[in-house]
């Protein structure tokens, strides 16, 4: 009866051995996409090409609204495309009744990227050549999430939550 016990507790040790690498590989292959996934969102952010798509509006005086459209923050090296929408109190009412949103076109801007706190990115983009925006500082987590304040010159600030993405190259 003995030599029973025996194999079946050298059967147990076995399975218990080999299934510790099997966990062990599952974890770090976790932890291998998560690397690329950061090192993919470094690259966008060092490069100055990508899209940061908003999700929801945080005004300053009212709730937060979910964005049902396609409201985006372009940059690349040579512009800044701004198609966001506004929700808040403005001082002055824009000359042109279709742009009633933070929609513009920055060719002349000033990009400061600094590492974030825990980790991720702050980048401050600051368009010379569009008065109406003073700053728009974009928090960028490691994982691609972001937040985007926008400070502007008639309007109260607003803020927006999303995600950013590579920005798909036009084929001409």
């Amino acid at each position: 009866m003995k030599p029973i016990h025996i194999y079946t507790a050298c059967l147990l040790a076995l399975l218990a051995l080999c299934s510790l690498p099997a966990h062990t590989n599952a974890q770090s292959t976790k932890q291998d996409k998560q690397s690329a996934k950061e090192a993919a969102i470094k690259s966008l952010v060092d490069s100055q090409n990508y899209v940061f798509v908003a999700q929801s509006a945080l005004p300053l005086s009212g709730r937060v609204r979910q964005l049902t459209s396609d409201y985006d923050l372009r940059v690349t090296k040579n512009s800044i495309i701004s198609y966001l929408p506004y929700f808040g109190r403005a001082y002055q009412a824009p000359l042109d009744p279709t742009k009633g949103g933070i929609q513009f076109t920055s060719k002349d801007f000033d990009y400061t990227t600094t590492p974030g706190k825990k980790s991720g990115w702050t980048v401050q983009i600051k368009p010379k050549d569009y008065r109406d925006v003073q700053q728009m500082t974009l928090s960028i987590s490691a994982s691609g999430y972001g937040s985007l304040q926008v400070v502007s010159t008639n309007r109260q600030p607003i803020s927006f939550n999303g995600y950013i993405k590579a920005l798909k190259v036009k084929k001409s």
